[in-house]
């Protein structure tokens, strides 16, 4: 899987001139068709993508293009999570967070969980992001718990990003920053 911008064409320029990099081995991926079509949970509803796909030219392998507004294995988007993430840090529990995200509550707790494992991981990934950003960074303040942590190191590297490189939002920096892996079991974690 490859983490790509969201513009369509403009993914589709870049994988036709032999600018995507294969994650294997660095060859040139070149166009190979598209992925099941599947249905994803929005900000606005339900969405219907199919994502394109793509083969190395060197070691043969084929990668999905994934759109840094979803994450790898998760039928919502980032966005979606990310204000599940930030109700949480906020105070609020999964049952409240599930009704007002109109989601089933035990969906919203595993985000909850498996981010709450992961949360010194993300706040150190996203701390190196930051100084990389923005090497005259002030120090992350601690909050009141790593999860919240975690998310203030997200959000000062998603605006550092916006300074240095262009607008994106800080869910979908997140998601792209981890390889659409910021959910995923800790043995597939390769950022």
């Amino acid at each position: 899987m490859v983490m790509v911008g969201t513009d369509r064409a403009e993914v589709e320029r870049a994988l036709v001139s032999g600018e995507l990099s294969c994650p294997s081995c660095q060859g040139v991926l070149a166009p190979w068709g598209h992925a099941r079509s599947r249905s994803s949970r929005g900000p606005d509803g339900t969405i219907r993508h199919r994502p394109r796909r793509a083969r190395c030219g060197a070691c043969r392998g084929t990668h999905v293009l994934l759109a840094q507004r979803w994450l790898w294995r998760r039928a919502d988007a980032v966005s979606v999570i990310g204000a599940a993430l930030e109700a949480k840090a906020a105070g609020a529990g999964h049952r409240s967070i599930a009704a007002v995200l109109d989601l089933p509550a035990t969906t919203v707790r595993g985000w909850l969980r498996r981010f709450a494992a992961r949360a010194e991981q993300v706040r150190a990934h996203f701390t190196r992001l930051l100084l990389a950003l923005d090497p005259l960074a002030g120090p992350v303040i601690p909050r009141a718990s790593i999860v919240a942590d975690a998310l203030e190191a997200i959000g000062r590297a998603a605006a550092a990003a916006v300074l240095r490189l262009s607008p994106t939002p800080a869910w979908e920096l997140a998601g792209r920053a981890t390889g659409g892996r910021l959910l995923a079991p800790p043995a597939r974690d390769r950022w």
